[in-house]
């Protein structure tokens, strides 16, 4: 079976396709990735073979800050939060939608895998005159469908107790679909107008599930919320396996991981981290003079020389870790609610203090707070009091690793291959039929 994956060019979209992608090489198909050239490595490590995007859709999230200069003046909330949209997301459809084209007629592939956010694939559900082989999204983030309290998305509002709860929600949803929902949705349909396409049949979040042949959500139940019944073709497959470990030596201090103290690690991602005062910084503080901690940094890349300020003695950094090698010697961590990384500390039944506010990352929050796997410090820039005292109730309180475990046993109960690959199978052999 030959399967064509699309990734959005960034690592935390790019990663889950390579992990599948690693199956089934594994079993012997052929597995090709489109995303950006300064990705092709990290394809090509996997042993799948690199396709580049067309030019308007090759862009260097890396530096976000460059690339979209303008994004930091705008603060967490709606208006970011469309902006992204917008520019990350939808700007680049026509030309992903050129490259999967371009693709389809040379290579011919029996199925398609998307991150759920590489809107070049809604071409292609929407161009009924054209053949295509079956799309199958696999999430990057939390799950988006419509929720019973009637809460909107991306906020990061929890289930609602009450109706009064019910009733505040339902304001703050009118709220959202004027700042966020309806806006993003009338940009995609003009984007699509000039692609001679229709408009969207139902919101633009809600299009990442609701328009594949089969939706692949990476994690398990008891970390979403119940959502009254999702559609047939969405199935939750347990976390992905992390990348496996680079070529390169593990930092010279890996041998003070000896398990005399516990380890806290805390990290911005590969994204959200161009100014580490955001979480970093504060946590250094919040921490730095704990003589039974080790703190470790991973900067995402980033040079180190951009933590600022004195490094605390029991602190321990590096651009990059091996999560694979590192997550069994973690006690706790602390994360701006990079959902990946999230699902990777849980699948190692991790307790997590998650602290962030851009992107989905408030989303992720309240499920780290909901499902009490650990604590939501609900800012961009937290306080170090507040970090200090939650990772402290973190380490002090079982319940939370206790909680962290008991999904860890869940996502090890399900067969994540299997579940994924049988999906693939299942759909190939149903169009073969047809």
């Amino acid at each position: 079976m030959k399967i064509l994956f699309a990734a959005t060019p960034a690592a935390g979209h790019l990663n889950p396709l390579l992990a599948i992608a690693r199956m089934a090489l594994a079993r012997g198909d052929e597995a090709l990735v489109a995303t950006a050239g300064h990705l092709r490595p990290s394809v090509e490590r996997s042993g799948a073979r690199f396709l580049p995007l067309a030019p308007g859709a090759d862009i260097d999230f890396r530096r976000i800050e460059d690339v979209m200069p303008e994004r930091a003046s705008l603060p967490p909330g709606p208006e970011q939060l469309r902006y992204n949209f917008e520019r990350i997301f939808l700007d680049p459809m026509p030309a992903q939608a050129e490259t999967l084209r371009g693709i389809l007629a040379s290579e011919r592939p029996d199925i398609i895998v998307v991150d759920d956010l590489f809107f070049g694939a809604t071409a292609l559900f929407l161009d009924e005159a054209t053949p295509r082989p079956p799309i199958v999204a696999c999430s990057i983030t939390i799950m988006v469908a419509d929720r019973p309290d009637g809460a909107p998305t991306m906020i990061g509002l929890p289930p609602a107790r009450d109706e009064a709860a019910r009733a505040m929600y339902a304001a703050i949803a009118l709220e959202a679909e004027r700042a966020f929902g309806a806006p993003v949705r009338a940009y995609a349909d003009a984007k699509l107008a000039a692609m001679g396409l229709p408009p969207l049949p139902c919101a633009v979040l809600h299009s990442r599930h609701l328009m594949a042949d089969a939706f692949l959500q990476t994690t398990v139940p008891a970390f979403e919320y119940d959502f009254g019944g999702l559609p047939d073709h969405v199935r939750f497959v347990g976390a992905l396996p992390p990348p496996p470990q680079r070529d390169a030596a593990l930092p010279d201090w890996w041998g003070d991981l000896d398990g005399s103290k516990r380890v806290v690690l805390v990290t911005q991602g590969t994204v959200a981290n161009a100014d580490l005062g955001e979480l970093i910084e504060p946590t250094l503080s919040a921490l730095g003079t704990r003589d039974d901690l080790l703190v470790l940094v991973t900067t995402g890349l980033r040079p180190i020389g951009n933590v600022r300020g004195p490094i605390p003695k029991n602190a321990r950094l590096a651009e990059f870790l091996d999560f694979a090698a590192l997550l069994p010697k973690v006690d706790v961590l602390v994360t701006n609610g990079g959902y990946g990384t999230v699902q990777l500390a849980l699948q190692a039944g991790i307790p997590i203090v998650a602290a962030g506010r851009t992107e989905d990352k408030a989303e992720v929050g309240a499920r780290v707070a909901w499902s009490g796997v650990g604590i939501e410090i609900p800012s961009q820039r937290p306080e170090v009091q507040a970090l200090r005292a939650a990772v402290d109730r973190v380490l002090s309180e079982p319940s939370f690793g206790e909680r962290a475990c008991s999904i860890a046993a869940d996502m090890a109960a399900i067969d994540t291959p299997a579940a994924i690959l049988g999906t693939l199978d299942r759909l190939v052999a149903q169009a073969r039929a047809a």
